[in-house]
């Protein structure tokens, strides 16, 4: 693979097979059961690809899975490689490396109480192009490109509110913001309601919430609030696709994590990221529903096979594709309980 190819249909199988994994799990509360499941299908496709990536952003130790976790290196290229390879082949492979940011589940929560919303998610770009961030929080404002000269990460969401709706040409009361719905946002939400801007909930995972701040004709206007930092760069590769704009900023919660940040070659932990910080040129991402989302049908049984739906964003080619997948044979999944036709 060359760095002019376009990478649109290479990585749908991967997020299909997570989410293919993950739905033989919906319903049956165990979360964590389908984090595994996904993680492992992940991890076995990403290691057929004939490509070399390495994990910029990713959540779990790689015995949960693979080499998904931060650092981790993956692809056929990479398991092919023949022990006492001469030095100047290893740097060839190192210059034709690609960066990752890895969700195999997004709402695992959801998932165990059958609910809408569970996601298997990637972000793929040249090596470099991909912010490498440590596992841990981030503060994060989304919103749609013609509203992104309005935030400031700064300043009180309700500042923030009246700002976009301005940009927007709209009232604050007409906005929709998302926020996840967790003890640590309490504040945030009174400054919400007090705006009087809508409210909408999240139960779990705030990266398809962020994608739809972006995307037209949507149901939310902002995301807000804090979350993981690999959703954090995954959002910012959509953004980049999309048009949005990200503002986001680390939250450590030890002086451990700070001192991983810094480890990392990022000496101020406090600075504001944009979406051009955390994802450059030419990234892709790819989001394959495994219950029913905002813009997807999830994983559903057919007479004729498995379907999946996946949307891929590239910002190489500048496309949005949706690719509506049927998977047949004696090794595919077929979730019960889920629609029949």
């Amino acid at each position: 693979m060359t760095r002019l190819d376009c990478m649109c249909s290479r990585f749908s199988p991967v997020t299909e097979a997570a989410a293919l994994a993950a739905a033989e799990w919906i319903g049956k509360g165990d979360g964590l059961a389908g984090v595994l499941a996904a993680r492992r299908a992940m991890s076995d496709v990403l290691a057929s690809i004939p490509f070399c990536g390495r994990v910029a952003a990713g959540r779990g130790a790689d015995d949960l899975g693979g080499a998904l976790g931060q650092g981790g290196v993956t692809g056929a290229a990479i398991s092919a490689t023949p022990d006492g390879m001469a030095e100047a082949e290893t740097a060839a492979l190192e210059d034709q490396m690609w960066d990752l940011a890895l969700a195999p589940l997004e709402g695992h929560g959801v998932l165990a109480r059958g609910l809408d919303g569970a996601l298997s998610l990637m972000a793929v770009g040249p090596a470099g192009s991909l912010m490498q961030v440590p596992e841990m929080y981030m503060q994060k404002l989304v919103v749609s490109g013609q509203a992104a000269a309005a935030i400031d990460i700064d300043v009180p969401v309700g500042q923030n509110i009246v700002n976009v709706a301005e940009a927007l040409d709209r009232r604050p009361g007409d906005l929709t913001v998302a926020v996840l719905n967790r003890p640590r946002h309490d504040e945030l939400i009174e400054e919400i309601k007090e705006s009087g801007a809508r409210l909408k909930l999240m139960d779990d995972g705030d990266l398809s919430a962020g994608i739809s701040a972006a995307a037209k004709d949507s149901d939310v206007d902002i995301c807000i609030g804090i979350g993981g930092s690999t959703e954090g760069i995954i959002t910012a590769a959509a953004m980049r696709c999309l048009g949005g704009e990200i503002q986001a900023r680390f939250w450590p919660v030890s002086r451990r994590q700070v001192d991983t940040i810094k480890k990392m070659g990022i000496d101020d932990v406090e600075a504001t990221l944009t979406s051009k910080d955390m994802a450059g040129e030419g990234v892709l991402v790819a989001a394959t529903a495994v219950t029913r989302g905002r813009f997807l049908r999830g994983v559903e049984r057919g007479s004729d096979g498995v379907r999946t739906e996946t949307l891929v964003m590239c910002s190489a080619c500048h496309k949005i594709e949706m690719v509506r997948t049927i998977h047949r044979g004696p090794d595919t999944p077929f979730p019960v309980g889920l629609w029949t036709p």
